[in-house]
């Protein structure tokens, strides 16, 4: 009797075809079982029964723009046949972290206030703006004439958090790799591999931001704004805590490049410290004698701890009347006759964040309109720009803001707001 000898399986149709591969015809199946995608691992026909396969290989898979369920795919996959779908620039999970109290949180802010301003003589509303910025997950601006202390302000508040802080001098020939990052080839891998910049750090220090070309500046603008970085079309998300201080001198012009518009609305606050009074130039003569204090400077809180105080100032309670507020006074830039350009609906989050932020430092778990007007011309000012009509009678932009201030009424409501 003649046994019949079972059909040979036949190749799938994709056997020796290179690996392309339409993005949006992807199935689940596939993604999930990815032997089936890649060729290679498939044996030749008819070598199945005379010789074992070789081994199973990787086959790397570029696909731009890729869409599976309505979910987007990183540009950069691993097809590993048989094992998990693994993504070249994930970010690592972090877990959510839990909030401080009312006590904790004014306790930790007042510590780093005070560590702050043993270095800054007679400038504590500008070092309590400026620590709402970086709680309210912002970046700040600091815009002063020469010598005043804009980067022995920012050197300070870095140095009072342990975590990693790293400085930029922007100069007119800084290249936007030498901020983001680039990609080198590595002879022993054989392949290119990511040097990360200047940006990958916790809380960058950017010296004469106008000093470096508009294409240096473009650079920051989606490290600002997406926190994260991408270089050959891999994406490189930033640690968080993540905030940019930069510094500008607004009086010298020679060898500069204005911030463009949307760069400076990626500002949370423009700050300018000023030249301190009689008071505080002496404690300064005093103290910076025999030493300098930045040098002995030791951090009161680490990173984690901010992370901490930024879930405790998400959780303030803002009413619906101070929304409106907020709201209108945005609206009164937009339609005021003395400004060509109003502020964007990104001022009006981040305004209500830094109210936030003030609430808290206060004790309160509550914002009130105190808190908003305490911000409207730091928030504000820098993002609008007046006419040029406005500009040649003398007026700026902090001039229409604190007008703005006066006309815009103010809902009042007894207890909690």
């Amino acid at each position: 009797m003649r046994v019949p000898v079972p059909e040979q399986q036949k190749a799938p149709d994709h056997a020796g075809a290179p690996c392309r591969w339409e993005p949006a015809r992807l199935r689940k199946e596939q993604l999930e079982t990815p032997r089936h995608v890649v060729s290679v691992a498939d044996p030749a026909p008819g070598r199945a029964a005379r010789r074992a396969p070789r081994p199973l290989r990787v086959a790397r898979v570029r696909l731009p723009g890729a869409i599976c369920n309505g979910a987007a795919i990183p540009t950069s996959l691993y097809f590993s046949p048989g094992g998990p779908l693994t993504f070249e620039s994930s970010p690592p999970q972090q877990v959510p972290a839990p909030p401080l109290s009312s006590q904790e949180f004014k306790a930790t802010a007042e510590a780093i206030l005070t560590n702050v301003e043993w270095v800054i003589e007679g400038k504590s509303p500008t070092i309590r703006l400026a620590l709402a910025v970086m709680i309210a997950e912002g970046h700040l601006l600091l815009e002063d004439v020469p010598g005043v202390g804009k980067t022995q302000l920012a050197k300070a508040l870095a140095r009072s958090v342990d975590c990693s802080v790293r400085r930029i001098q922007f100069t007119p020939d800084l290249l936007p790799s030498d901020v983001t990052g680039v990609s080198i080839f590595d002879p022993e891998k054989r392949d290119f591999v990511f040097k990360p910049g200047a940006i990958f750090g916790n809380l960058i220090l950017g010296d004469e931001i106008n000093r470096a070309s508009p294409k240096t500046q473009a650079a920051l603008l989606e490290c600002m704004e997406e926190r994260q970085v991408t270089v050959d079309g891999n994406t490189y998300r930033l640690r968080s805590p993540f905030m940019v201080i930069a510094t500008q001198n607004p009086v010298e012009m020679e060898g500069t490049y204005p911030l463009p518009e949307a760069q400076r609305d990626r500002f949370t606050a423009r700050l300018a410290i000023g030249y301190p009074d009689l008071n505080a130039e002496l404690a300064m003569l005093d103290h910076r004698g025999e030493f300098n204090p930045l040098e002995a400077l030791k951090p009161v809180c680490d990173g984690e701890m901010i992370v901490r105080m930024i879930a405790t100032a998400r959780a303030v309670h803002l009413a619906p009347e101070l929304k409106r507020y907020a709201v209108e006074l945005i609206g009164a830039t937009r339609t005021n006759a003395q400004v060509r350009l109003g502020a964007s609906p990104r001022a009006t989050l981040q305004l209500l964040r830094c109210a936030k932020v003030l609430a808290a430092m206060d004790g309160r778990d509550f914002a009130l309109p105190d808190d908003v007007q305490q911000l409207a011309v730091p928030v504000l000012a820098h993002r609008i720009i007046p006419t040029t009509e406005t500009t040649m009678g003398g007026n700026d932009s902090a001039s229409i803001v604190a007008d703005i201030l006066r006309h815009v009424p103010v809902v009042s409501q007894p207890g909690r707001y």
